[in-house]
């Protein structure tokens, strides 16, 4: 009965990690999430790039300061606005932070100093 739970356990935990879009092979040794949604440059002050997947309905966002996040659940008319938003940054503050669940896929980058 005891192996029999593991193996919910382990399939669970498979499953989630193919549904966020993580190598679950890393995804077990450093819950690092790899990105394969291709993100498009915007112009904007605090985002840089934005991404959908619309059979995941995951968004993402690549900052300015280098940091990616990914939103769950996120239906296709949220990203067709955010991309026709005249402030995207705006739009993302109203409607999407806060709004959705949300996975870091990369931290920020730290600031390089001209020395």
């Amino acid at each position: 009965m005891l192996r029999i739970w593991f193996a919910v356990i382990a399939a669970t935990a498979g499953t989630l990690a193919s549904t966020l879009g993580a190598d679950s092979t890393q995804a077990s040794d450093s819950h690092r999430i790899v990105s394969h949604i291709p993100r498009e440059p915007v112009h904007s002050t605090a985002i840089a790039k934005i991404g959908y997947s619309k059979h995941r309905h995951i968004l993402e966002i690549e900052f300015v300061n280098g940091a990616v996040y990914r939103y769950l659940d996120v239906a296709p008319s949220v990203y067709r606005d955010l991309k026709s938003a005249e402030s995207k940054a705006r739009f993302y503050d109203s409607n999407i932070r806060s709004h959705y669940r949300s996975v870091r896929v990369r931290p920020r980058q730290k600031e390089q100093t001209d020395n």
